[in-house]
């Protein structure tokens, strides 16, 4: 193996200038044709044509590509042989329950592993809840106005609340819960899908975490695991009845 020199006879240094901009592009048509699917701009269903799709976000067709071979494994896409990419229909109530039961094994158990948590570590449970309190409050607000809540004020609650959950899973002793808790994130997209913009249950949601932040507080790890498994049970409720 050879290593190619500059003029004067030093290493040439890569350039990682292209992959990076290249990853970039990528996660950036994959958000954007997550925002479509997301919010409702497109119905389960319809055809997904890269080119169209390459032509509207201004890209070439590959990154639209790559993006749709990622939204696949999410299962918000599906892929037929000559038909190409539709979007998923939303998830059924059996898999809804399914993967709120998975859920509630996982954070159960990372809450267990998490209490009792430090000082610094509840800080920043404390901080993510604030933001998820404001990114309610927002939607709230426009809800009262008679707003149907816009993608960036949903957007931006749910990633406060994955935020919230996440803290607790990062500070559990288990990296693989956490990796598992991931793993299920793009389902919970899915699961998103079907709940929409309306954000009903906001109140509730708020409240439920309020509950979990006091009793990580409060040191009682059986407390703070009753309070997880009620609040992923009330979700489950919920998403159910929106089915």
């Amino acid at each position: 193996m050879t290593t190619s020199m500059t003029s004067d006879g030093a290493p040439l240094e890569p350039d990682l200038g292209r992959p990076v901009e290249r990853r970039a592009l990528r996660d950036g048509v994959y958000d954007a044709i997550l925002e479509l699917l997301l919010a409702g701009r497109v119905k389960p269903g319809a055809s997904l044509s890269i080119d169209a799709l390459a032509r509207q976000l201004g890209v070439s067709p590959t990154p639209v590509r790559e993006a749709m071979v990622q939204l696949e494994h999410t299962g918000l896409v599906t892929r037929a042989a000559l038909k190409g990419y539709r979007v998923a229909p939303p998830l059924s109530a059996e898999r809804m329950s399914e993967l709120v039961d998975a859920r509630t094994i996982l954070e159960v158990a990372a809450v267990h592993g998490a209490v009792p948590m430090s000082d610094a570590a509840l800080l920043e449970l404390k901080a993510a809840h604030s933001d998820h309190v404001l990114a309610g409050d927002y939607v709230k607000r426009m809800r009262a106005r008679n707003d149907e809540p816009s993608w960036s004020a949903v957007h931006r609650y749910y990633t406060a609340d994955w935020a919230f959950h996440r803290v607790i899973l990062s500070h559990c002793g288990n990296q693989y819960l956490l990796q598992l808790a991931e793993f299920l994130s793009p389902q919970v997209h899915r699961l998103r899908q079907l709940l929409g913009h309306g954000l009903t249950d906001v109140d509730q949601a708020l409240a439920e975490h309020g509950d979990i932040l006091d009793a990580i507080a409060s040191g009682d790890n059986e407390r703070a695991e009753n309070a997880m498994r009620t609040h992923l049970l009330a979700v489950r409720a919920r998403s159910l009845a929106e089915s």
